[in-house]
């Protein structure tokens, strides 16, 4: 697949071929990002809620009066859940949500989710992000002239600190390194923006994964 290399200011800079085994999967399979969805924000949970049990709760534990004759209800302790200030009977204890999923799964996720995008027409290539100033008015100009709105940026071993610096002031935009590529930031955007280094990023990364693979 050939697509057309941009610059900042939509102009054409060239072009780059994406490897069809990476961006040109024709038949896209959503279960497998919805698996790689739920892995990435089970992860991501916290997991420290925490109540309190009829034995941690700070009131008396002593029965509150007698078993009979007073016309009321029996009643033990008051530390029972019955009561207000009372501890929970299934009290919620901190967990850890996450669950594991193979490296060759998640790799292949990763995979579906940029044929995806390649498929939609809604991956853009520049050749660098790199600007002289962090000047968010004119980025939003660059952004607006290239027709993005609600877009991930992949910006190469290294984010540019001015471009990084004007692009967090403007809604919808996120930035990250080649690094931080991962399914659930590519299909919540609507544009899949890379440059050129994160472009030989991605297809040496694969070409690493293959290699493994055709070793192991």
């Amino acid at each position: 697949m050939k697509l057309d290399v941009q610059t900042l200011d939509a102009k054409k800079a060239g072009s780059v071929d994406l490897d069809d085994a990476i961006f040109g999967i024709k038949e896209v399979r959503g279960d497998i990002l919805q698996r790689m969805v739920k892995y990435q924000l089970a992860k991501r949970r916290a997991g420290t809620h925490k109540t309190q049990s009829r034995g941690e709760v700070s009131v008396t534990h002593s029965k509150l009066y007698k078993q009979k004759g007073t016309g009321g209800a029996r009643h033990g302790s008051k530390n029972a859940p019955i009561f207000r200030g009372g501890g929970h009977a299934h009290n919620r204890l901190p967990r850890d949500y996450s669950h594991d999923l193979t490296k060759k799964f998640r790799a292949l996720a990763l995979r579906h989710a940029l044929s995806a995008k390649a498929n939609a027409g809604d991956i853009v290539v520049l050749d660098t992000i790199a600007v002289k100033e962090p000047k968010t008015a004119a980025l939003k100009k660059q952004l607006a002239g290239l027709k993005l709105d609600k877009v991930l940026i992949i910006g190469g071993a290294e984010v540019d600190q001015n471009f990084a610096r004007a692009a967090a002031n403007i809604p919808y935009v996120d930035v990250l390194p080649n690094a931080g590529l991962n399914v659930y930031d590519i299909l919540r955007a609507n544009k899949l923006v890379l440059t050129q280094d994160a472009v030989n990023a991605i297809h040496e990364r694969f070409k690493k994964t293959e290699a493994k693979g055709a070793a192991a």
